[in-house]
């Protein structure tokens, strides 16, 4: 080792003398090599940054541990896969969605209020953006003659297609696309008091039928209940 050093040390000083002389030389390499002196910063932190970062790296272990335990949600492709969103053969019937269908009514009667009786944008933005589950859709035109007549409660209303089950206990699916269904919404029931008021009674409708195009519609239902719908003009109306 001394050798080698040795060795090093006579390299560096005939380096330097062919810029300097020698006691320059020598003088320079000591001081600056030999006698150079090394900083050394601290390996380990103070102790209250020791200690932060054992706290963080035990908060760390504990949300990740959370959520080990948290199940994950199922994918779109592993619902369809185990059949959450069919409806099972024996519950394909029209009078199991008849309770339904009368919750429908009701709620669809609070969201429209006293528009019920009146026509215009404010109730058909109503209707756009309501859910349609239990709702009795009847298809009054298709290009597809076969499906003009059927008539049924919603039982699912996905992004391009009604599925709807018919009075003989038949599920069948209706596609939005080049469709218009008709949507009857019996008016809410009078009190006594409002009763008293023959001529105004006389003057409202006992329902609201409305034509639903299948076109204007091909959005699921939870993406139409937070969308705006402008009034414009349809090329295919």
């Amino acid at each position: 080792m001394d050798s080698k050093g040795k060795k090093d040390q006579e390299i560096g000083v005939v380096l330097l003398t062919k810029a300097h002389g020698a006691d320059d030389a020598n003088r320079i390499f000591t001081e600056k090599v030999q006698q150079r002196p090394l900083y050394l910063t601290p390996s380990s932190p103070p102790p209250s940054n020791a200690r932060a970062a054992r706290r963080r790296a035990r908060e760390k272990k504990k949300e990740q541990r959370k959520k080990a335990l948290k199940p994950k949600p199922l994918s779109a492709a592993q619902r369809r896969k185990l059949g959450l969103y069919d409806v099972p053969r024996e519950g394909q019937k029209y009078a199991v969605f008849e309770p339904l269908h009368n919750l429908w009514v009701g709620y669809i009667q609070e969201v429209l209020g006293n528009e019920i009786y009146s026509t215009g944008e404010a109730p058909g933005a109503k209707l756009a953006s309501a859910d349609f589950h239990g709702a009795e859709l009847e298809v009054v035109r298709s290009g597809c003659v076969s499906r003009v007549g059927i008539k049924g409660i919603v039982i699912k209303d996905s992004k391009f297609a009604f599925e709807i089950v018919t009075r003989k206990n038949k599920v069948k699916l209706v596609p939005k696309e080049g469709t218009v269904f008709r949507l009857e919404i019996p008016a809410p029931k009078q009190s006594g008091v409002d009763q008293v008021d023959a001529p105004a009674k006389e003057q409202q409708p006992e329902s609201m039928v409305v034509e639903i195009h299948g076109e204007q519609f091909q959005f699921r239902s939870d993406d139409r209940a937070s969308r705006k719908f402008r009034t414009h003009f349809s090329k295919i109306l």
